[in-house]
């Protein structure tokens, strides 16, 4: 791991809150001048503790009105089937994020679906056809109650 200090680590938390934080304002709330708040974030940017920025979008707004966690179990872990797996998890803009996991299941997927039709042809036509699949599960989540959270540092 890198060497950080405590003012990195604030720089970290302000710019999690909002990453659109100019250097001037985030170097009020550090007591550090604009420039040595430059060379921070570029440095942690080139350390690859900050991985990039994205806009926090509103599912809803877009039509998304389904979210679920679908956990996938395997029949096989062959190389072969497990990377055509894969690679039909990364090109399906309904997954946006998946795990692997010790436990029952293998695959965790965060998925998104305009609604419950669409995640049941996901789930029917696309995951559970793949030969290395032996089971789907599927949790409908109903509310969120924690939005996903900054890091802890």
């Amino acid at each position: 791991m890198t060497s950080i200090d405590t003012t990195d680590l604030r720089l970290l938390t302000e710019l999690q809150k909002d990453a659109h934080l100019t250097a001037e304002v985030l170097g009020q709330k550090l007591g550090l001048s604009a420039s040595q708040i430059g060379r921070r974030r570029q440095r942690l940017e080139a350390e690859g503790l900050i991985e990039g920025y994205r806009a926090r979008l509103s599912a809803v707004n877009l039509g998304l009105d389904v979210q679920a966690f679908v956990s996938v179990q395997m029949v096989t872990h062959d190389p072969g089937k497990v990377r055509t797996f894969t690679r039909i998890l990364e090109n399906r803009p309904e997954v946006v994020s998946a795990w692997t996991l010790t436990g029952e299941a293998d695959y965790l997927l965060r998925v998104y679906c305009e609604n419950l039709m669409a995640l049941n042809t996901l789930i029917h036509s696309v995951l559970l056809p793949h030969p290395a699949v032996a089971r789907v599960q599927s949790q409908i989540v109903m509310d969120q109650l924690k939005a996903d959270a900054p890091l802890p540092v």
